[in-house]
């Protein structure tokens, strides 16, 4: 079924100490002239200032059937946002010793097969371990798997792309051997490590798996653009159906921006790495022969003004979503919404603008 997109008026949010009106006003009129261009039908927004969470939002429709208004705690797919919770739990076992980020894959996760050339936990974070990303079956799946290690099945017979450690390929696959390798080396679920060691500590109350046989509530409806987008056609229609559950640790969670903005302020403030170890995470890796890449151990990094900028961003059936952080500045954003390949991270300059002038 298609829809017309109509622009509904921003849900309310009491203004936080840490964000003036003024603030929220340019924000506001950022994201609405935003909306207008995009078609999206609803977008939310979590700010952190001082490495605390000082304002959140919603806009638009998080439901554009039913009329349901988006708003700062409504749930969305999280998409490849996932990876960086991955990392961080891989991080976790690295600092306590149980795994080794230069020692081969095979060490924790001994069902995937011997390759040539040794994978290591270093390389899949990275994306230089030459494991394949996804096909495009897979991005359409509508199967449910039952646990990490059958999603594993699914590629670990194939060749590697490439040598290990000579070139960078973006691989969803690589971070699913990584949960699998959390589950082995941890003796419990990913899902339940997740709970125990990230979600709690950061006080992340609305984030878990993207179940689609369990009615999660304030859900947004996933939406996408028509092909083409001219005529009788422009507009945006129901995002096809998709089980996540082939890629859990890669893109298979839902969260909230306000979740994900706790998970920035636990993160920056040592709640869940030590300072060295998110060092390490937020350097720029070398290939073999010495080329740099902008992915580090999670994150993709950047840096402007001789300020270091650290996020991520997630696209799959029915969202997008982007986490920016400015660690030395205690600053970060979260943005999600319900429209699939909607550049929602445009508006970050802005709202850093308001926010750190």
């Amino acid at each position: 079924m298609l829809f017309c997109l109509s622009l509904s008026p921003a849900t309310q949010a009491e203004p936080a100490p840490g964000l003036s009106p003024e603030a929220i006003r340019h924000i506001d009129t950022a994201v609405e002239s935003w909306r207008g261009e995009s078609k999206a039908p609803g977008l939310s927004i979590a700010v952190v200032s001082d490495n605390q969470l000082v304002w959140s939002k919603g806009y638009g429709l998080a439901d554009m059937e039913n009329g349901v208004p988006a708003r700062s705690d409504t749930v969305y797919r999280l998409a490849s946002l996932t990876k960086c919770l991955t990392a961080v739990a891989v991080m976790q076992l690295v600092e306590q010793g149980k795994m080794d980020l230069d020692l081969p894959i095979l060490n924790y996760y001994p069902s995937y097969p011997q390759k040539p050339g040794a994978v290591t936990p270093r390389q899949l974070l990275t994306h230089m371990a030459g494991v394949r990303h996804n096909k495009w079956r897979e991005t359409t799946s509508t199967r449910h798997f039952a646990s990490v290690a059958e999603a594993i099945d699914v590629f670990k017979d194939d060749p590697l792309l490439f040598e290990p450690g000579t070139k960078y390929s973006y691989s969803t696959q690589g971070y699913v051997l990584l949960g699998g390798a959390i589950e082995n080396v941890s003796g419990i679920t990913y899902l339940q490590y997740l709970q125990e060691h990230i979600f709690k500590p950061a006080g992340m109350t609305q984030t878990a798996a993207d179940d689609t046989g369990l009615a999660i509530p304030n859900r947004a409806v996933g939406y996408r653009k028509d092909l083409f987008g001219f005529g009788w056609l422009r507009g945006v229609h129901l995002a096809p159906p998709h089980d996540t559950s082939i890629k859990l640790p890669a893109g298979g969670l839902v969260s909230t921006v306000e979740d994900m903005a706790r998970f920035a302020v636990a993160l920056n403030t040592g709640r869940l790495v030590r300072p060295d170890t998110l060092e390490k995470m937020w350097a720029k890796p070398k290939t073999r022969d010495g080329k740099e890449s902008d992915y580090g151990l999670g994150f993709l990094l950047g840096e402007k003004d001789g300020r270091k900028r650290v996020f991520n961003d997630g696209n799959q059936a029915g969202t997008r979503t982007f986490l920016f952080l400015q660690p030395n500045e205690k600053f970060a954003v979260c943005l999600m919404t319900n429209l699939e390949r909607a550049e929602c991270e445009v508006l970050t300059p802005r709202i850093r603008e308001v926010v750190l002038k």
